[in-house]
């Protein structure tokens, strides 16, 4: 009653307050989320959702004091490739199933998705806007979300969902149900793509995604397959570039990739059948690499068996891909492209602690902070979150985690987040705290 009462008569609430007021972390050692190393015992204080000031010295709060009693403070984790409408649904419930009950599992997901500790997702396809505006709005506990929209395809690609049954297309036709929803949408032509991506833009997407060949979840959709044109693309980037933002495309193979970055594209969702031309290439423009480490078939039974061999095909580039990221200083991301799967979700921390089969424990924290901030950072004036992510310095929006013990030395850690993040904060607001009494 209290917090309704003080909605209606304009109270501060309790979460505001305690945001107003401020917190100080006390006695906690610092993961910046770009050193290799943990500093010393430190001081932050947050207030009005921002780190306002880190000290070694004594420092005072009139708010809420955490004793980290030695524990290290690091940004929240962030997961460039999610999709936050698709985690928890069957691909039937997607394709058939009432769009209500889809929202109210997005919503539990998104929940999930913060406690895990990831404060940040970038969403690759889904209609989330919604659920952004409810979980900007405090109506749900969940990540700070940047929307994509709908993934643009073209006629019988990666995203394109419909039945033989539902051809021959009618240019200007009824819409399929994917489409009707929000999750993806057709364009077979440099006009329609050109519309369609305004359309996700008007809604308030950050980026522009589209599919630029074959994909694993799509039955129609050969892994093999290029599919937009250059100029398709380019209407896409143009589209996008006039917005202040940027195209990502979904792309496997080195033709997708090398048609992608000769239209402007700015970043390649995927790249594991990349050859040592398209890395060079994407090394040389500076065009970004949001990859995911695929290492087995987990999530596989949600699919149909030609799908099934579409992801050995992708899990068989896994190594390269990161061996050609890492010879070429390919800008790189980190993600999960989670999909059908509550079970898989789960492991979203193991997925991050699984970049060690490449990277230091330092380098893997940092791709999921720091760096996937920088990448953020390329939607330009369609950022949705203005100011700085994926670090602790003074001044960040303080999406923080208090973990117990040191992931650098154990990167593990971040696989138990129930246990092993004793605070997760967003945007200032504590939305986990085992230490309390």
């Amino acid at each position: 009653m209290l917090g309704l009462a003080g909605a209606v008569l304009g109270l501060p609430s309790p979460a505001s307050a305690q945001r107003d007021a401020g917190v100080l972390f006390r006695g906690v050692r610092i993961f910046d989320g770009k050193s290799s190393t943990i500093s010393g015992p430190s001081n932050v204080l947050v207030k009005n959702g921002v780190i306002e000031k880190i000290s070694t010295g004594d420092m005072t709060a009139t708010g809420q004091v955490i004793d980290g009693v030695g524990r290290v403070l690091m940004p929240g984790l962030i997961d460039a490739h999610w999709h936050a409408m698709l985690v928890r649904p069957t691909p039937m419930a997607v394709l058939a199933g009432d769009i209500g009950y889809i929202n109210l599992l997005a919503a539990a997901e998104a929940t999930a998705t913060l406690m895990r500790g990831f404060t940040t997702v970038r969403d690759m396809g889904g209609p989330s806007f919604g659920l952004k505006q409810a979980i900007d709005e405090g109506l749900v506990a969940g990540p700070r979300i940047y929307p994509s929209g709908a993934m643009i395809t073209i006629t019988g690609g990666h995203g394109d969902f419909r039945q033989l049954a539902d051809l021959p297309r009618t240019i200007g036709g009824m819409l399929s149900r994917m489409e009707r929803v929000g999750g993806s949408m057709v364009a077979d032509s440099p006009d329609e793509v050109r519309v369609r991506a305004r359309e996700q833009l008007m809604q308030g997407a950050s980026l522009v995604k589209l599919t630029a060949g074959g994909g694993v979840a799509s039955p129609f959709s050969p892994l093999d397959v290029s599919t937009f044109t250059e100029p398709e693309l380019r209407a896409a980037v143009e589209a996008a570039d006039n917005w202040g933002t940027y195209v990502a495309t979904h792309a496997y193979t080195p033709v997708a990739i090398q048609r992608s970055v000769a239209a402007g594209v700015r970043c390649i969702e995927h790249g594991h059948l990349m050859d040592e031309a398209s890395a060079r290439l994407m090394a040389e423009k500076g065009i970004w690499l949001s990859t995911q480490p695929f290492l087995d078939l987990a999530g596989a039974a949600a699919l149909g068996p030609s799908e099934q061999d579409k992801m050995r095909q992708v899990v068989a580039g896994t190594d390269r891909v990161y061996a050609l990221a890492k010879k070429y200083g390919i800008k790189t991301a980190f993600g999960t492209d989670v999909l059908f799967s509550k079970a898989l979700a789960d492991r979203q921390g193991a997925m991050l602690a699984a970049l060690t089969r490449w990277y230091t424990p330092a380098e893997a924290l940092t791709m999921a902070t720091s760096a996937n901030a920088e990448l953020l950072r390329l939607s330009g004036a369609r950022n949705p979150y203005p100011g700085k992510l994926g670090v602790v310095e003074e001044g960040a929006l303080a999406d923080l985690l208090l973990v117990n013990g040191n992931p650098l030395d154990d990167i593990r850690l971040i696989e138990d987040p129930e246990k092993n993040f004793v605070v997760i904060m967003k945007d200032g607001r504590i939305h986990k705290n085992s230490l309390a009494h």
